[in-house]
């Protein structure tokens, strides 16, 4: 079984990690795309991004300092542990176990712009890439074509290791689109959260995206490696709707 969630905006490096760490697969890939982000001012960073002057230069510095990380520094930290936001305010990662850290190395990877794809104690220096930007490459127009068929076969590869064919997506669509076509044989699960408002059940973004990170956390923190054993996801008030569910889409929903 393999977990896949998305990145987040905002970063924290102020913490001493006391858990191994390991190196990201396609560091070579992420140097190059930070090549061609070096070549560009902080003004074009701005437009390709949408960012503000402010962040941009931000990013235009983070860049021109980037450096392929295999040491843990100051700036260069595993990586579930340093993104913050609604997703992993539901995950909490910093309170998890070595043995949970461990299962959640196993199973869980983050999808990300300029990584490909993270194992949570792969280390990360702080970038700003979303897997949406339109960044023309020697690959293409964007980031979608820059990574092309990589990051899936990564994931088959280690389903395959794993003997298992479940993949739970927890990631925004944004992100998921980068695995591309799946074979028909991969078993895709993509848990929904709904909360009770103005009469009706539906899909509250800030609600959504934490409760994807609590739904990872409970995975980690029961082992569970089955697709029937998530209909007893509970954190927060969510209860499994039989009633709106089906195979691959099991909704979970909450009246606060």
């Amino acid at each position: 079984m393999i977990i896949v969630l998305s990145p987040a905006k905002t970063l924290d490096y102020e913490f001493e990690s006391n858990h191994d760490h390991s190196v990201p697969a396609f560091l070579s890939q992420s140097s190059k795309l930070i090549n061609n982000l070096k070549s560009k001012e902080p003004k074009d960073i701005a437009s390709l991004m949408g960012l503000s002057d402010k962040l941009a230069t931000l990013n235009f510095d983070r860049y021109q300092s980037w450096s392929p990380a295999k040491k843990v520094a100051a700036d260069s930290k595993p990586s579930m542990l340093v993104f913050k936001g609604d997703v992993y305010q539901g995950l909490q990662a910093e309170d998890l176990n070595n043995a949970e850290m461990k299962f959640a190395q196993k199973h869980i990877r983050i999808l990300s712009g300029l990584y490909g794809i993270l194992r949570p104690l792969d280390l990360m220096k702080p970038y700003r890439l979303e897997m949406g930007t339109k960044l023309q490459t020697s690959e293409g127009k964007n980031l979608y074509e820059f990574w092309g068929d990589k990051v899936q076969k990564n994931v088959l590869d280690e389903l395959k290791n794993q003997k298992s064919d479940l993949l739970i997506n927890l990631a925004s669509k944004e992100y998921f689109t980068v695995l591309g076509k799946l074979p028909e044989d991969i078993n895709v699960v993509t848990p929904t959260f709904k909360d009770y408002k103005n009469g009706n059940y539906k899909i509250i973004s800030f609600y959504a995206k934490k409760a994807r990170g609590l739904m990872a956390r409970w995975i980690i923190k029961n082992k569970v490696t089955d697709f029937e054993d998530l209909t007893g996801f509970d954190l927060d008030g969510y209860r499994y709707s039989k009633a709106e569910s089906t195979t691959t889409v099991p909704v979970f929903l909450r009246k606060s």
